[in-house]
């Protein structure tokens, strides 16, 4: 099989896993807040991460090199938890993908202050058409009311380009275990700290179910790392839009949800302003940065470590 195919095949598959992931962060989602799935779904995971992290030989300390950016970017991570994790509990599947969606959009915008990305005028209509695209799909006035759940992925998409673009800034001079670690300890000890006032007692098979996702989500990441292994991130960026299918798959047989027209209509448009800035990114002559192809993980939430981090353990290259 020709790599790109199987780069192609990979990607699809791990976000396939992903998607199944955020079903179940949706059955939760009916019963507990977001917090406590946070909290149960990072230490269900934490075993996963500390053998990894146990593999890791080389010299150095815990303590980051760019601490600000590092206590900043950790909680980034943990708002786009909280509040994509409440999104999915309050909005149908495929309309929280397609606000998501925006992330790389954001990316691009935070890349010219923070990284000094220069945006030409032809990625710069590729964002303002996205960004119509997201205003498609919420059609403020248009009869749809705008609630806390649109705000909440609103905000997981912002929070979440805002820590792809500090990874991107200090990723080369950070040692992996940093960036992976920082953000799962902060996600530990903040959700936890709201428990005493949100926690709801699980059975064992909610118990079980927070333990799918940490398996889900890290067959996800290990799918993921083998795809951008065997293809270029050109081949492989563009599979995560595979997700919106997943969305109205998994929302039509579980949650007895459709998708409108008006979320067709703004996630084809996203999704066309998406690609295009990952194909303009791939140019060398476009972009130096390249911010949104080097940012190999999906919204990064705390519960489970980056894809580059892991990428970067194992001899792949920066991010």
């Amino acid at each position: 099989m020709h790599s790109n195919l199987r780069g192609a095949l990979l990607s699809l598959a791990a976000f396939g896993a992903y998607a199944t992931h955020d079903v179940v962060v949706k059955l939760l989602g009916e019963t507990y807040t977001s917090f406590q799935i946070m909290f149960f779904s990072g230490l269900m995971g934490f075993p996963l991460v500390t053998m990894m992290l146990m593999g890791d030989r080389r010299d150095g300390t815990l303590i980051p090199r760019h601490p600000w950016w590092s206590i900043l970017r950790s909680v980034s991570a943990v708002t786009t938890g909280a509040l994509g994790f409440y999104a999915f509990s309050q909005l149908p599947l495929a309309q929280c993908y397609a606000i998501f969606f925006a992330m790389p959009l954001l990316i691009t915008l935070l890349a010219i202050p923070m990284l000094g990305e220069r945006v030409g005028l032809r990625r710069g209509i590729a964002v303002v058409v996205g960004l119509l695209g997201v205003l498609i799909v919420l059609r403020p006035g248009a009869g749809q009311e705008f609630s806390l759940g649109h705000l909440a992925a609103i905000g997981a998409a912002a929070a979440g380009a805002l820590s792809a673009v500090i990874v991107r800034k200090i990723g080369g001079a950070e040692r992996s275990v940093v960036l992976i670690l920082y953000p799962m300890v902060l996600t530990f000890f903040a959700m936890g700290a709201t428990m005493p006032f949100v926690y709801a007692p699980m059975p064992v098979e909610h118990l079980g179910l927070t333990a799918v996702m940490a398996i889900l989500g890290n067959l996800g990441a290990l799918g993921t790392i083998a795809a951008y292994r065997a293809a270029p991130a050109v081949i492989v960026a563009p599979m995560q839009y595979s997700q919106i299918l997943w969305a109205a798959l998994y929302g039509w047989i579980f949650f007895d949800e459709s998708v409108d027209l008006y979320t067709a209509l703004g996630s084809a448009v996203i999704i066309g302003s998406g690609i295009y800035i990952v194909l303009r990114e791939g140019t060398p002559s476009v972009s130096q940065n390249r911010p949104v192809l080097e940012t190999r993980s999906r919204m990064e939430t705390g519960t489970q470590p980056r894809i580059s981090s892991w990428l970067r353990r194992r001899g792949g290259d920066q991010a």
